[in-house]
């Protein structure tokens, strides 16, 4: 089940973290999704870290909206048992984030296509051997202008695609602690409204037969940040990473797991789990 989360105003949690943009100045940004050839670096970006003020998301008068701020948070309650069995995630999970997205959004349909895992290993590379994913220590939106209409027409047969394109399409991604309540590397999410379009820089996600595009974020002082203190495993935020639509509602945005300096050392290391899904408006 889902619901918009409502809670009663409460003390807030706001804080001041570090967060890691991209330097101004470097070539078209690019990371490899494997082991580059020839000895190439595995990405070419290089951070810029700032100082940011994080506000308590449950603690704002008026809750954030997906296409107002880019993002929701709900309260998403799961009959999931083992959330490392693949088997289960799809059977279970996936028609649970349908459910979700769809009384979220008013859409007409919703397409799943992947999800991941992350559990945070100290010292370890993300995507780097055998080791479970890795949070992603840096400000991003998975998809741009150009590859969220190309996601569709890559996972659709053609006719479809061209049919639902036709009509609003948003890439929306459901994102929640396995393990709870999270402290260890939560996530922070940009309003949308504070970026700025001349803030996002196209960048090249390489696969081994694709390349994807992301955007990276240069930093703006203008930017206002978000997380959710202690985020439970019965809520689940939902993050906007695409939007057709160009009328004035959030399409964008970034977002960024980031150290919590209020924990130490002794808070379980995260575990999540982020749905990725295609969300058609016929009109």
């Amino acid at each position: 089940m889902s619901d918009t989360a409502d809670y009663p105003l409460a003390r807030t949690r706001d804080l001041e973290a570090e967060l890691n943009y991209i330097a101004a100045g470097i070539e078209r940004p690019r990371t490899y999704t494997y082991a580059p050839p020839d000895d190439a670096p595995r990405s070419n970006v290089v951070n810029d870290l700032h100082r940011v003020a994080i506000r308590d998301a449950r603690a704002t008068t008026t809750r954030p909206d997906l296409d107002r701020e880019g993002f929701a948070l709900i309260r998403h309650r799961s009959a999931v048992q083992d959330f490392w069995d693949d088997t289960e995630i799809r059977a279970r999970f996936y028609p649970e984030v349908e459910a979700a997205i769809i009384a979220a959004t008013g859409a007409d349909e919703v397409f799943i296509f992947d999800h991941t895992l992350r559990r945070r290993v100290a010292g370890a590379e993300d995507r780097g051997g055998d080791l479970p994913r890795q949070p992603v220590p840096r400000v991003h939106v998975d998809h741009t202008e150009r590859s969220g209409p190309q996601r569709v027409r890559d996972l659709l047969p053609n006719t479809r695609a061209t049919e639902l394109l036709r009509g609003r399409v948003q890439i929306i991604n459901l994102w929640r602690p396995i393990t709870g309540p999270l402290r260890d590397w939560p996530l922070a999410v940009a309003d949308a409204r504070t970026v700025e379009p001349t803030d996002l820089v196209p960048s090249d996600l390489v696969y081994q037969h694709r390349v994807g595009e992301t955007y990276a974020v240069r930093y703006n002082p203008a930017h206002r940040w978000f997380y959710v203190p202690d985020m439970r495993t019965d809520e689940a935020l939902l993050l906007k990473c695409y939007d057709s639509a160009t009328d004035g509602r959030a399409r964008f945005a970034p977002h960024t797991a980031f150290r919590d300096p209020t924990a130490d050392d002794t808070v379980r290391p995260r575990e999540s789990i982020e749905v990725r899904t295609l969300v058609f408006h016929a009109h």
